[in-house]
């Protein structure tokens, strides 16, 4: 008889697997990474749900989920197996709405917790009354799991109806697709008008791929055609290579035409007789357990690979983007860098201001033209930068994650974060320069804001501030002019970098707050091998 292996090394070895897939992000709109979400999504709630919990508690009972499509009669089936109405049924789609779960009275500590299903808050409802009343303030009915308990019931087996795999709610479709991934049976629900539907099919090939203990129902099958429709539901189920698999006909009777009425204990004898000795049965129980288990795990050397190699696009693609910026601003870093020491900043209004200096124009005023030049300058060639960037981004497919795109219209614009560094720099380079005339100028004469222009001029005009160099010798001596010149040559060049490279961070920013790194490919890799190397 096969056993579980619940050694504390494996389900620490699983449990190191869950941190490593729920670490991986697939944020960038690639053609793969919708289907990489769906996969760690899945795979998060069949380690959370079913896997783990099962491995550490072998001694629960059998959890059966009822799925299916809309309209196949799933709530009606479980209220005949438990004998009476404990899920909602009706010709109003979707009709199941909250989650229900059925156990027997002794096993009802089982599931109140939060052993399996941790996401979804419990209620326990008296079967006559409205689940509304019992809803806690607030909560969405949709992640509400509705507890009851029927003697009904064998101890040891649990029945879950599900919401509708096809429901029109897509909150309703990942529901029932997260109460799957926490079953040890999987009951698939379909009728005789609708068993080749794509819907159903779907369900039972994820089945097959995990190698879950599957049970099928064909439910709703007029009497005068039965047969028919058996043999070729059965022919497709071997053709699908699940021939295997457990198949139970339910006849189309007038307790299911409205989905209000129990089906008679007749009608589900035998598919409950059989869930009863898989859940009392030690071998049988074992062996239904083991599969599941062994199912998702052997499913892990296909799927953790898959989820490796989108997360290696997901960082591909980010590292394109990342590059583009990267070499736009240090392209433009560099041409700021080669207008700067030819002098462009003197120009326009500060050339017009510095001829006019000292007569027509004080310090204060060449300064504040300065200033202006310089903050433009560099607006220019971080605007010409973001350009770029656009350019290459509209043609990357990646650069449409949301917070990617769009620029900064906040009221800090860029405009204003590069004005209030320049003025920074100003304010530093004027204490720069008073500090220099205190350590010269014993008498009091010289007038350090005069000398702040002329080495502002010094700096940032290239040759055309020649005369401003010889000015400030004049004032300072040669010694003295060459040393202030040098420390506000440093200071400049430490703004204008501090400028570019936070702009250019400003622009990453978003990229890097998608948490997009190549760690996520190699520790998904290294958890599959470890829990190989485990088993």
């Amino acid at each position: 008889m096969v056993t579980l292996d619940v050694r504390p090394q494996l389900l620490d070895t699983l449990s190191a697997l869950r941190d490593r897939v729920a670490a991986a992000r697939f944020p960038l709109p690639l053609a793969g990474a919708p289907r990489a979400r769906a996969n760690r999504d899945e795979l998060l709630a069949q380690l959370d749900d079913y896997l783990v919990p099962r491995l550490r508690e072998p001694e629960a009972p059998l959890l059966a989920v009822v799925g299916g499509s809309t309209g196949a009669g799933k709530s009606t089936l479980v209220n005949s197996l438990v004998g009476r109405r404990v899920s909602e049924a009706g010709v109003l789609r979707p009709t199941t709405r909250t989650p229900v779960l059925v156990c027997h009275p002794e096993d009802h500590h089982w599931f109140s917790g939060m052993r399996v299903l941790p996401d979804l808050t419990r209620v326990w409802v008296p079967h006559q009354d409205p689940v509304d009343e019992y809803m806690p303030p607030g909560e969405d009915p949709g992640r509400v799991l509705r507890v009851e308990s029927a003697d009904s019931l064998p101890r040891g087996l649990a029945l879950l109806d599900a919401p509708d795999i096809d429901s029109l709610l897509a909150d309703h479709r990942v529901l029932a697709a997260e109460l799957i991934c926490a079953a040890d049976i999987w009951i698939m629900v379909t009728t005789a008008a609708r068993y080749a539907d794509a819907v159903p099919w779907h369900l039972l090939r994820t089945a097959k791929e995990y190698d879950a203990a599957l049970v099928t129902v064909l439910d709703r099958v007029p009497h005068q055609v039965v047969s028919e429709v058996s043999r070729q539901y059965g022919a497709l189920l071997t053709k699908a290579g699940l021939g295997h698999v457990p198949r139970f006909t339910v006849p189309e009777l007038p307790e299911s035409a409205w989905g209000a009425g129990l089906l008679p204990a007749t009608a589900v004898a035998p598919l409950k007789s059989w869930l009863t000795q898989h859940a009392q049965d030690a071998a049988a129980r074992q062996y239904v357990m083991a599969r599941t288990a062994y199912g998702v795990l052997d499913s892990l050397k296909a799927r953790m690979p898959e989820l490796a190699s989108a997360a290696a696009a997901q960082y591909a693609a980010a590292l394109r983007l990342t590059s583009a910026v990267e070499t736009a601003y240090d392209r433009e870093h560099e041409r700021v860098r080669g207008r700067l020491q030819a002098g462009a900043v003197l120009a326009g209004d500060a050339l017009k201001r510095w001829r006019a200096f000292p007569l027509d124009c004080t310090a204060g005023e060449l300064l504040d033209a300065l200033v202006e030049s310089l903050a433009a300058l560099l607006l220019c060639a971080v605007t010409a930068a973001d350009e770029r960037v656009d350019d290459v981004w509209r043609r990357e497919p990646a650069a449409g994650a949301p917070g990617l795109t769009g620029r900064d219209v906040s009221l800090e614009s860029a405009e204003h974060r590069i004005g209030l560094a320049v003025r920074r720099w100003r304010r530093e380079l004027e204490e720069y320069a008073e500090d220099e005339v205190r350590d010269l100028d014993r008498t009091g004469t010289l007038d350090s804001e005069a000398v702040a222009a002329l080495v502002a001029t010094a700096v940032l005009g290239g040759r055309r501030a020649r005369t401003a160099g010889e000015g400030l010798a004049r004032r300072l001596g040669a010694h003295g002019a060459l040393r202030l010149r040098d420390r506000a040559g440093r200071l400049l060049i430490e703004h204008v970098d501090r400028v570019v490279h936070a702009e250019r961070e400003r622009r990453l920013a978003p990229l890097d707050a998608l948490d997009v790194h190549p760690e996520h490919q190699a520790e998904l890799i290294a958890a599959l091998s470890v829990l190989q190397k485990e088993r």
